[in-house]
């Protein structure tokens, strides 16, 4: 197991950028808004599969491998990016199951696997993640103890912490809906999702 000096330490660190606006945030965010807090955990989950598998991956080493092959992070930047800003562009034109309908109660919702696969494309395909958990695992695992152990408490903490900040964010985008959805500003609440959707896209694709 890990000592409590380590732990002391990693879980403020990660959680102050755990709560840092990026994209998993901000989709979280997006998602809170259009489909609400209920639906989204289908994005968290697919979301934290992915960060547990980078997480694994780096702890591991199997990160250094992966960066060094820049073709397959760029294909799947590219295809992922493109996918999330088509998603934007539907939402901005009020179309499609990801968009709010012109009646907050009706209308379609986004399915529970299309929901997974954007969290988890989007936490597998940055490779910035993956040079993220590189760096800030390694400090934190002590080469005297069993490095399975070590990885399995970072990982879950992580996860936690990943989990309750996502939390935040898509409540957050609900409230958001919940405030212009009174005024009748139901359009202009699906081109505020629709353009930070495409931001993540973009942000994903060129990151």
């Amino acid at each position: 197991m890990m000592s409590w000096a380590t732990l002391s330490v990693f879980v403020p660190t990660f959680l102050l950028v755990s709560l840092t606006p990026g994209m998993c945030m901000t989709l979280a965010m997006v998602l809170g808004m259009t489909q609400g807090v209920k639906r989204t955990l289908w994005m968290m989950i697919g979301e934290l599969i992915g960060v547990g598998l980078v997480a694994a991956a780096a702890g591991a080493g199997v990160a250094a491998l992966m960066l060094r092959q820049p073709g397959l992070f760029i294909a799947f930047k590219w295809v992922g990016g493109a996918y999330l800003a088509y998603l934007g562009i539907m939402m901005w034109r009020s179309r499609g199951r990801m968009a709010i309908p012109s009646e907050l109660d009706t209308g379609p919702p986004a399915g529970r696997w299309q929901l997974a696969i954007q969290g988890f494309v989007t936490a597998v395909a940055n490779p910035k993640g993956w040079a993220f958990f590189m760096v800030l695992l390694p400090p934190f695992l002590d080469s005297g103890r069993p490095l399975g152990q070590q990885l399995a408490v970072l990982i879950g903490v992580i996860l936690t912490i990943e989990f309750a900040s996502m939390l935040v964010y898509a409540t957050g985008g609900k409230t958001l809906r919940r405030v212009l959805g009174k005024s009748g500003n139901v359009r202009l609440l699906n081109r505020i999702a629709g353009t930070l959707m495409i931001g993540v896209g973009i942000w994903l694709a060129l990151g």
